[in-house]
């Protein structure tokens, strides 16, 4: 334990939680607490479902973000002491415990670090997923379903809602495409890291020849809309089909026309949602999804337009950004910021932090060097 300054890891680690609580605001956190908390106690508060979830719901995410702080602090003055007394009485025991607690309190500090670069203007937002199947036939179509487990498995290791509103299936395996949303505060900062061209290379098991292949699926992430937000869609610009929902080889899920498809005919963007179970509530859901991903279409535009202003000439290249290789050799690397896996099964699994907060960083150091030029 001789080859660890104690006292200098706690000073970098008290000076690491004081930059984290300027950025976190921590006065005005309590008073929006204290003002979120009163609204709770009105008694008609539930006359406004709506209204009341997003209060009950905002004033659980700054508790849990103030206790993640709090707790974060009590641990590290709990280790201070922790080390004084076991350095006073010659405890290598203890101090061996208080290496491996030194070690995951910096692990911990790092993951709430990563919480401070979400800041963009939808950051906070609940995450809006689509996967399309690409190149490759068959495999892409078991690769999209593959990546749509993958992030599910995430956000239940996290403990965060799941919301599927549309699923197309291949016909032999696999899905065509599928949109679904991850209910948690910050899931759009978190995992628009995500978006882009994902590639898998594997012996196929859908080749009788054993033959190995490289398929594609593309990831879109866009944040879930509040009603504040302006987006305002003239119901000419809409065109509203209605189908029968299906699941995979044809099975019906329902015995009436209630899965919904919206076409907004200037861009030509299409939603669907089969998830309700009435034609209603599945347009009420796809209209959802459509405003989320005309504003990110009128955000891309606006860079788009402002990159051609400055000459970003790299603007349209790297959509690709990970590799999943299976064969010859096993490894999961994210192209842009160099982390790499050798486990792809626990990537599979839904193992995605270490990538997630490998890629925000990634975003936040391109955002720098952008600002600079």
């Amino acid at each position: 334990m001789a080859g660890t300054d104690f006292d200098a890891e706690i000073r970098t680690l008290n000076a690491t939680m004081k930059t984290i609580g300027q950025v976190l605001d921590l006065d005005a956190m309590r008073t929006e607490i204290a003002d979120l908390s009163e609204q709770v106690g009105s008694p008609d508060l539930w006359d406004d479902q709506e209204n009341a979830q997003r209060v009950t719901g905002r004033l659980s995410t700054l508790n849990g973000e103030l206790e993640r702080f709090t707790s974060l602090t009590d641990r590290i003055d709990d280790l201070e002491i922790m080390v004084e007394m076991a350095t006073e009485e010659g405890d290598e025991e203890s101090l061996a415990d208080a290496q491996i607690e030194l070690d995951r309190i910096k692990k911990s500090a790092e993951s709430l670090e990563i919480r401070t670069l979400l800041n963009g203007e939808y950051d906070a937002r609940e995450a809006l997923i689509s996967i399309r199947a690409g190149a490759g036939g068959v495999d892409a179509a078991d690769f999209a379903e593959t990546l749509m487990r993958m992030y599910i498995r995430w956000a239940e290791q996290h403990k965060y809602g799941v919301d599927v509103f549309e699923t197309s299936y291949a016909e032999e395996a696999g899905l065509k495409s599928a949109t679904f949303a991850i209910r948690a505060p910050y899931a759009y900062g978190t995992l628009s890291v995500e978006a882009g061209t994902h590639r898998l290379v594997r012996i196929s098991p859908f080749d009788n020849q054993g033959r190995r292949q490289t398929s594609f699926a593309a990831v879109e992430v866009v944040p879930v809309l509040e009603q504040t937000d302006e987006i305002t869609i003239p119901d000419e610009e809409i065109r509203v089909d209605v189908y029968r929902s299906g699941g995979p080889g044809g099975q019906s899920v329902n015995t009436t026309d209630s899965a919904v498809r919206l076409t907004h005919i200037p861009t030509g963007t299409v939603v669907s949602c089969q998830n309700e179970k009435s034609q209603l509530q599945n347009k009420a859901s796809a209209m959802v999804v459509l405003k989320a991903k005309l504003l990110a279409r009128k955000k891309a535009e606006e860079k788009a337009h402002l990159d051609e202003m400055r000459g970003d000439v790299q603007a349209s290249w790297g959509d690709q950004m990970r590799n999943y290789v299976l064969n010859p050799y096993q490894v999961v690397k994210d192209l842009r910021t160099g982390y790499e896996s050798g486990n792809p099964s626990s990537v599979f699994d839904g193992d995605l932090d270490p990538f997630l907060e490998a890629g925000i960083r990634w975003r936040r150091g391109a955002e720098k060097a952008e600002a600079a030029n």
